[in-house]
């Protein structure tokens, strides 16, 4: 993925981030729940009664949102650097962590550092620093 430089708005990711901020937190007043992806996804293969609907609407208010903000706007061009099997291998390695992590990168790095939780501090210094290695492998070690 490139990101262009000369049209980054710092403005509008704030804004972005101060609007899953509100949504989190109006989440977690209102409803008692938390923003993990993985929990609320997770939650809709095992359905409880009273527990699906508020689910459906969050994960169908991640798709029908930037669809919205597509028809409004010119979406920026997106040019992924990776095979078609390195998405997948990735895929399943961020599903595999998401397990043995106990949550994924909404659910500690947004909520769980916002509520001062050590086990979120420890898991999302620990996703940081594999991304960065990571990265840092695939780019300077074996030059993918």
């Amino acid at each position: 993925m490139t990101i262009a430089w000369n049209v980054f708005t710092p403005w509008s990711a704030l804004a972005g981030g101060g609007l899953i901020g509100l949504a989190v937190a109006m989440l977690v007043l209102l409803n008692g729940r938390i923003a993990g992806i993985s929990g609320v996804i997770g939650g809709l293969f095992k359905p409880v009664k009273g527990d699906v609907a508020w689910r459906g609407a969050f994960v169908l208010g991640l798709v029908v949102a930037p669809t919205a903000y597509a028809l409004a706007a010119k979406l920026p061009v997106l040019r992924i650097d990776a095979t078609f099997g390195a998405l997948i291998a990735a895929g399943l390695l961020v599903g595999v962590g998401t397990r043995y992590g106990a949550g994924c990168t909404s659910g500690h790095g947004v909520c769980g550092l916002a509520r001062l939780s050590p086990r979120s501090m420890l898991a999302t210094v620990t996703f940081m620093a594999a991304g960065a290695a990571t990265v840092f492998a695939t780019r300077h070690i074996f030059s993918i």
